[in-house]
């Protein structure tokens, strides 16, 4: 009875594979799942194969035991199918900046990796430096060298955290990657809500792009060629910064799970057993939507879409409880409108951080696709 207790448990679990995490602390537990179902495919076919010494509930333990098995598996049989054509869609998708030759972008090494399941990222040595000195406030950023010689690329790193916490040591091993693969990478602290409301990370963006411009000798950075990538709140920064700042040198902009229509994401809210997202963004912006309906839409990313907008990729999972996928698909309708080149990768089993390990189904697709865009607009 105990181990057939425990395989339904496990079962239960499984099921965050193809749906939607009901509470914050599930949520986590969806993320768990979903970036290490190797962990639990092993604990539950441990407790599956214990049947063999069993003689009451043995069929129904097994028969529990095996569709767990199947359901945390499902999320590396989605990324072999996504992996399978990712590279040619993302080809068709920027086939505009190739013009007339065979474009040299591939990453190397291919998403889908079931041996790199077993793996983590490396986090990689960095500089800190203060980039901006405010009367209040100064901040820093984590600057992570490329491994290759000479002036590179620059990426700057927006963390997440509901535009309230978080900071630059967030998720530090996709920056390590990069860095080994020639892109100088800059993750930055902004200033953080309520304390501070919009437009002051943009403010704070802007700050980090000049200080990496006036030191660009001495860190190695090509001035021509920045990008903007964001997680989460980071992303809406991120979006909002490149779609409404000249910045000199910006190629693109990198979304991953963004809420891009803030007009939209206030009027329907997130699960409040999640998260009271109408609370995160009136914080942010200044007040409710009815109070301040103009700051909602200047802080919609959409709302400045036009044809002289920057090459984007959106990477978003159908199960995100935090920032529906809605904005995403609202982002990639105008950006469609407008011609401008981007790319949406869609993870339909992967929710809200679903890159908390970069090796995991969604990390290596997101991981795959990133390096592949940042190849594309800075050659």
């Amino acid at each position: 009875m105990t181990r057939l207790i425990l395989l339904f448990i496990f079962f239960l679990i499984s099921l965050l594979s193809v749906f939607k995490a009901p509470a914050y602390y599930v949520w986590l537990l969806a993320v768990l799942v979903t970036d290490f179902p190797l962990i639990f495919v092993t604990i539950t076919s441990i407790l599956t194969f214990l049947g063999v010494w069993v003689n009451h509930y043995r069929v129904a333990g097994n028969l529990v035991g095996v569709l767990a098995i199947l359901l945390y598996l499902s999320p590396i049989v989605r990324t072999a199918i996504i992996a399978r054509d990712i590279k040619s869609n993302m080809l068709y998708a920027f086939r505009s900046m190739y013009a007339n030759s065979s474009p040299d972008v591939l990453p190397k090494e291919g998403p889908g990796n079931f041996f790199k399941l077993f793996t983590v990222g490396d986090k990689g040595p960095f500089k800190t430096f203060t980039y901006v000195k405010y009367q209040d406030t100064s901040l820093t950023l984590d600057f992570y060298q490329s491994e290759i010689s000479g002036k590179r690329p620059c990426v700057l790193v927006i963390h997440g955290g509901s535009w309230s916490s978080g900071d630059s040591r967030q998720l530090p091993e996709l920056n390590t990657y990069l860095a080994q693969r020639g892109y100088n990478v800059a993750a930055i602290n902004y200033r953080l809500a309520p304390e501070y409301q919009t437009p002051a990370p943009i403010e704070d963006v802007e700050a980090a792009i000049s200080y990496l411009q006036h030191h660009a000798d001495e860190l190695h950075i090509d001035t021509n060629k920045f990008v903007l990538l964001g997680r989460s709140a980071g992303a809406q920064i991120a979006l909002l910064a490149a779609y409404t700042q000249k910045f000199p040198g910006l190629r693109g902009v990198v979304d991953f799970y963004g809420p891009a229509d803030m007009v939209w994401g206030y009027s329907i809210p997130s699960n409040p057993l999640i998260m009271d997202s109408r609370k995160v963004m009136e914080d942010y912006i200044g007040g409710t939507y009815n109070a301040v309906p103009g700051k909602y839409v200047a802080c919609s990313p959409l709302e400045f879409v036009n044809q002289e907008t920057v090459p984007t990729l959106i990477i978003h999972g159908g199960n995100d409880v935090l920032v529906s996928p809605e904005h995403s698909r609202r982002l990639n309708a105008k950006l469609k409108h407008y011609d401008v080149p981007h790319y949406w990768l869609k993870l339909p089993w992967a929710t809200h951080g679903f890159d908390f390990n970069m090796n995991g189904p969604g990390g290596q697709l997101s991981t795959y696709a990133t390096l592949f865009f940042l190849n594309t607009i800075t050659k």
